[in-house]
C-alpha cells in the first residue's frame, strides 16, 4: 500500500501536516526507544556505576570520585592524547590523497571516474583487518618489534586495517561533493563539510581502537582498558570510569559533526547520469555538445592513471600475506582440533546479519520521518540533537554495561549473545535523513512516492546494509566479551585466540575463514554494481 497515495491534496503538496506529524511520529518511534534502551540507559548505569567499587561478584560500594582519581593518577588523559596519533595516517589519507583522486577523476571523464569507483570497491569488499593485521605481523614485521615501538607499531597496524576503507569512503563523498556542477569550484563548500564530517568521524573511530592492541599487547589505549579493567581485572568502577572519560569527547565530536549538519543544511541529491563540467564560454553548460580533449584532461588521465596503480600496488603489498593464506580453512600446525568451520562461520555472519537488519530498517524509517515526512518543516532536522551525542559511539564504550545485560539475560556463548547490542545505527540514520532531505522537494512538487523517494532510496538501503554486515561481522569487540567458548567464536575472534596462542608458529594459519571468498565476491559484485550504477548519480549539496 503506497504510503502516498491517501494523503496527497491537489497533485503538488504531499502529504498535509497532520499526516506529516502523525506518520513521522510513528516511524520515528522504534530508534528512539533503539535510543534510549541501547544508549542512554546504559550510559547513565555506566555513570552511576563509575562511582562504585564493583567487583563484578559481590555488592558494590559507593567510593564517589575515588575511580576517576585513580584514573589521573595512572595517566588515563595521555592515553587519550596518544589514541589521537592512530588518527594521522587516516586522517592524511582522508583529506589530502582522496580528494587529489576525486578531482583528477572527475576532471579526466565519466570512464575514468567509474574505474576510480570501481577500484575502491576492492578495499571494501576485502574488508578484514584481523586476516590483515595476522599476515602483516607474521610476514611484514621482526621479531620484538612490537617491544621496541609499541605505540608507533600501533599507529603501523591502524593504518594497515583503515587505510583501504578511509579511501574508498572519503573518494566516494568527495566524489559525490562534485557531481553535477558547472563548474568545479561551486563544489567547495560541500567538499569543506564533508571534509569536516570526515575529521571528526575518524577521531572518534581511533578512539575506539581495539582490534590491533589485542595484536601489539599495547594496553595503553583508552579501549582496552575499558575492556581489560573490567573483565580481567575484575574492576568494573574502574572500567565505567574509563568508559565515562571516553564518551565525554565522542560525544562533542557528535554534536559537532551534527552542527555542522544542520549549519550547512547538507543534502543528498540525485543528477542525471548525463550531467558534465563541460565548461563552455561565458559560463554555459551543454551536456550534448561535442567538446575537444583538452590538454588538462590528458594530464589528469594520466595522473590518476599513475596514482590508480600506486594504490593497487599498495593494497596488494599491504593484503598479499592474507590473501595466500586465504584459501585455507584448518590449522594443520596446532595439535588441538579447531572449531567446526561451519558453526565458526554462522556466529561470524548469521548474528550480524540479524543486527545489521534491524539496526539498518530502523534507522531508514527514522531517516524519511526526518528528512522525507519533515514534521516540523525546515525545523525537523533538529530531531536529529537526541541521537548527536551517540553519533560516533560504537560498541566499546558501553560494552561493560551490554555485557552485564547480556549475562542477566542468560545469553552469554549463545546465538542470542553474539548480536551486537545497539538497534539502531545512528549513523546509517543521519545518512538517511540527509538523502531523504535532498529527495523530498521531488515528492513535495508532485512526484509520486515510489519514484521519487523509495526507488532512489532502496539501493542506498540496500548498500548500508551491506557494509554494516560486513563490518561488524569483522570486528572482534563484542565477542571477545560474550564469547569465552570455541563453539561461540566468530572466525575473527578464533583467528586472533589461535595467533595469540601460538604465536609466530603459526605460520600456517587458517585465514580464509575469517573472510571467505564466496562471501568477498558477492560483496564486490554488489558493491561494484552500486558504485558504478547508482552512488555514481549521487550529489552531495549545502545550503538552501
Amino acid at each position: 500500500m503506497s504510503l502516498a497515495a491517501p494523503t496527497m491534496t491537489a497533485g503538488r503538496t504531499g502529504p498535509d501536516r497532520g499526516t506529516r506529524i502523525g506518520v513521522g511520529f510513528v516511524l520515528l518511534l522504534p530508534a528512539l526507544l533503539a535510543l534510549a534502551w541501547s544508549y542512554l540507559l546504559p550510559t547513565v548505569q555506566a555513570v552511576w556505576r563509575s562511582t562504585q567499587r564493583d567487583q563484578l561478584l559481590g555488592p558494590a560500594e559507593g567510593v564517589g570520585s575515588a575511580n576517576y582519581e585513580q584514573l589521573f593518577t595512572r595517566g588515563f588523559l595521555g592515553d587519550l592524547g596518544s589514541a589521537l596519533l592512530l588518527a594521522l595516517v587516516p586522517l592524511l589519507l582522508a583529506l589530502l590523497v582522496a580528494p587529489v583522486l576525486a578531482l583528477l577523476a572527475d576532471r579526466a571523464g565519466r570512464p575514468a571516474r567509474l574505474a576510480l569507483r570501481a577500484l575502491v570497491v576492492l578495499p571494501v569488499a576485502g574488508y578484514a583487518p584481523v586476516a590483515l593485521l595476522i599476515g602483516w605481523r607474521l610476514d611484514r614485521m621482526e621479531p620484538g618489534t612490537m617491544l621496541d615501538r609499541p605505540l608507533a607499531t600501533l599507529v603501523e597496524f591502524t593504518a594497515v586495517t583503515g587505510a583501504g576503507l578511509v579511501v574508498a569512503v572519503a573518494t566516494t563523498a568527495f566524489l559525490s561533493t562534485l557531481r553535477g556542477r558547472p563548474h568545479r569550484r561551486d563544489a567547495l563548500p560541500a567538499a569543506l563539510t564533508v571534509a569536516g564530517l570526515l575529521m571528526l568521524g575518524i577521531i572518534a573511530l581511533t578512539l575506539q581502537t581495539f582490534t590491533p592492541t589485542l595484536i601489539t599487547g599495547n594496553s595503553r589505549t583508552p579501549m582496552t582498558y575499558v575492556v581489560l579493567q573490567s573483565l580481567q581485572q575484575m574492576n568494573l568502577g574502574g572500567g565505567s570510569a574509563a568508559a565515562v572519560l571516553l564518551l565525554l569527547p565522542l560525544a562533542l565530536l557528535g554534536l559537532a559533526a551534527t552542527a555542522l549538519l544542520l549549519l550547512t543544511r547538507v543534502r543528498i541529491e540525485v543528477v542525471d547520469e548525463a550531467v558534465t563540467h563541460r565548461e563552455q564560454p561565458h559560463g554555459a553548460v551543454s551536456k550534448s555538445a561535442p567538446v575537444t580533449e583538452s590538454t588538462g584532461d590528458r594530464q589528469a588521465r594520466i595522473g590518476l592513471a599513475v596514482a590508480g596503480a600506486v594504490v593497487v600496488a599498495v593494497m596488494l603489498w599491504a593484503a598479499w600475506p592474507w590473501l595466500r593464506r586465504s584459501l585455507r580453512f584448518t590449522n594443520e600446525t596446532v595439535p588441538m582440533p579447531s572449531p567446526d568451520l561451519s558453526g565458526m562461520l554462522t556466529a561470524t555472519w548469521l548474528p550480524t546479519l540479524l543486527s545489521a537488519v534491524v539496526t539498518v530498517a530502523v534507522a531508514a524509517a527514522a531517516g524519511f520521518a526526518i528528512g522525507g515526512l519533515r514534521p516540523l518543516g525546515r525545523f525537523s532536522e533538529l530531531l536529529l540533537l537526541p541521537f548527536a551525542p551517540w553519533l560516533f559511539v560504537g560498541t566499546g564504550p558501553l560494552a561493560i554495561e551490554s555485557y552485564l545485560r547480556a549475562r542477566d539475560f542468560d545469553q552469554l556463548n549463545t546465538f542470542l549473545g553474539l548480536v551486537p547490542p545497539g538497534w539502531v545505527s545512528i549513523p546509517a540514520l543521519f545518512l538517511f535523513t540527509v538523502l531523504f532531505r535532498g529527495l523530498e522537494p521531488r515528492w513535495r512538487a508532485g512526484a509520486g512516492f515510489g519514484r521519487a523517494m523509495l526507488a532512489p532510496a532502496a539501493p542506498m538501503i540496500l548498500l548500508v546494509g551491506l557494509v554494516t554486515w560486513l563490518v561488524t561481522a569483522a570486528q572482534v569487540l563484542w565477542p571477545f566479551v560474550v564469547a569465552s567458548t570455541p563453539m561461540y567464536r566468530p572466525a575473527p575472534l578464533e583467528a586472533l585466540m589461535v595467533y595469540a596462542r601460538w604465536g609466530m608458529r603459526g605460520d600456517e594459519l587458517a585465514l580464509g575463514a575469517v573472510l571467505p571468498l564466496p562471501m568477498m565476491l558477492i560483496f564486490l559484485v554488489a558493491f561494484g554494481w552500486l558504485q558504478v550504477k547508482y552512488l555514481d548519480r549521487l550529489a552531495v549539496r549545502v545550503g538552501r
